[in-house]
């Protein structure tokens, strides 16, 4: 049976959508290859007729037209040659002329870092003066705590809800990418700012349910993930720090920090909610020193300082 082009784009995020990939992913795949065969249509070419020129050509008219970062044109490409290679292993196209083009990929750039008295600094400032800026930084100082204590993401810290605080066992059941669940620790000082927080949120919002949002704003409503952003940036502004902090430098900072502490790079892994162990390791790093520490205890052949 014969399907058009958009029939099996459909097709395409139905099976991605049964594989629990995200709304955002799923949306990232229909705005890429739509894109891509509107202008096969407009060029009156055929899917199964398209050829590595074809898509050569249309990642340069997206250059030219949006703009699009080295970054933006790999996600690109990687949407368009999953959709054909899906496509392919259905039987509905015969090749995937998107497996012949590669882009020369961008070196990873490694994230900034902050060292542990910096992030003491953030963490243990003053409160403010006025009382609404103090109930402020009770949220904020709580949502600063989990970024740092448990290296979460932003999106699984704006979307942390009552039901997956355990606080007894001080765990957190946290929904990442991809609708994948983990349960990681979080520390006594995370755990001593979420109480001092919900009681502030009674102040503002009354008692909650467990599948009210952890983070609100005074009206109520879950906190939105530029909100949080902009909070981070203006208590380490308050603080004094001269660091443009963000969430995801402290989720760095978390790793970094476990990894040198540790050296466990597969349980650094799991907390931070990486499928791959390659990804942790672009975003923590050990100083030489630290490797030749590990060696000196683990290798049977090393030879001992004395």
């Amino acid at each position: 049976m014969q399907y058009g082009a958009m029939q099996l784009l459909s097709m395409f995020i139905q099976s991605r959508k049964i594989q629990h990939q995200s709304e955002h992913t799923l949306d990232a795949y229909f705005r890429d290859v739509s894109g891509f065969i509107d202008f096969c249509y407009q060029k009156n070419i055929e899917l199964q007729n398209v050829e590595a020129s074809d898509l050569r050509e249309y990642l340069a008219f997206k250059v030219e037209k949006d703009q699009l970062s080295s970054v933006s044109l790999q996600r690109h490409l990687t949407s368009i040659r999953q959709f054909m290679k899906w496509a392919k292993q259905g039987k509905h196209l015969e090749m995937t002329p998107a497996d012949d083009l590669q882009l020369k990929r961008q070196p990873r750039p490694l994230p900034g870092m902050i060292d542990i008295e910096t992030v003491n600094q953030i963490m243990d400032q003053p409160a403010p003066e006025k009382p609404l800026e103090q109930q402020l930084w009770l949220r904020d100082k709580a949502i600063l705590e989990l970024l740092y204590s448990s290296g979460l993401r932003l999106a699984e810290v704006q979307g942390l809800s009552i039901r997956d605080i355990d606080f007894n066992r001080q765990l957190l059941r946290i929904t990442g990418k991809g609708n994948k669940t983990r349960v990681i620790p979080f520390g006594g000082k995370a755990r001593q700012s979420l109480i001092e927080w919900l009681k502030i949120y009674r102040i503002w919002q009354g008692e909650f349910s467990p599948d009210s949002a952890v983070f609100i704003t005074q009206r109520g409503n879950a906190i939105t993930p530029r909100q949080i952003e902009n909070r981070v940036k203006y208590q380490a502004q308050r603080a004094g720090v001269n660091v443009d902090l963000h969430p995801h430098l402290l989720r760095h900072c978390f790793a970094s920090h476990m990894l040198s502490n540790s050296g466990d790079l597969r349980a650094v892994q799991e907390m931070l909610g990486h499928s791959n162990l390659s990804t942790t390791q672009i975003y923590t790093h050990i100083d030489f020193d630290q490797l030749a520490n590990v060696y000196d205890r683990a290798h049977p052949r090393a030879v001992k300082k004395e």
